[in-house]
């Protein structure tokens, strides 16, 4: 049986393929890392010394040290705390400046083509752990507000997806506050919303 030939790919391609394959393996091994993660595991429990850390660098890191803490104790309060997003942009107004810089300097790193396909891969590995994790959560506490639960389940897919630009773009896991905000999920909680001078943590 005849088979057409393969044409093989240029110097300049596999140069090309060489230069994204580091940045691919980060977001690889970042996605699996991010499907292991215990999601809202520990909500409305106190907010421990390491969890009190990473919030203060991501804070300090977004521009707002002079912002403080404050623990939510419950669905309801999550979904109060949620509200304050519609009229307070000042926080989302920072993360998108944010954001855009890193998409910016991942594009650097990997074709807009290759970051798309790495984002899907993470978001396929991701989004039924974060359902489950979300679904669980909800039972435990008796919570059936499928609003207030997409609402849990996007913060998570969100934070995960741009602790991923951090990491496709090189940037210093100790430093970026996208890296910090993605931790404190690592650690079972959901960083609902900065409104005012308070940064509300479930």
């Amino acid at each position: 049986m005849d088979h057409e030939p393969h044409s093989a790919p240029s110097d300049q391609e596999l140069e090309f393929l060489s230069q994204e394959m580091p940045a691919l393996a980060r977001l690889r091994d970042f996605a699996r890392l991010a499907e292991s993660v215990q999601w809202f595991s520990d909500l409305g429990t106190p907010l421990r010394k390491s969890v009190r850390e990473i919030a203060r660098a991501y804070l300090d890191g977004l521009g707002f040290p002079d912002v403080h803490m404050a623990r939510l104790h419950s669905w309801e309060e999550a979904a109060a705390a949620g509200e304050s997003l519609d009229w307070d942009t000042e926080g989302w107004e920072a993360e998108e400046g944010l954001r855009a810089a890193l998409t910016t300097d991942a594009l650097e790193q990997l074709s807009q083509e290759a970051l798309e396909v790495g984002l899907a891969y993470l978001f396929s590995a991701i989004e039924d752990p974060i359902r489950q994790a979300v679904l669980t959560a909800a039972a435990i506490w008796g919570e059936d507000d499928e609003e207030l639960l997409a609402a849990a389940m996007g913060a998570a897919l969100q934070a995960a997806h741009c602790a991923a630009l951090a990491v496709v773009a090189e940037e210093d896991d100790e430093t970026h506050p996208f890296i910090h905000r993605f931790r404190l999920f690592e650690r079972g909680r959901w960083p609902v919303s900065l409104a005012g001078r308070t940064y509300n943590i479930f």
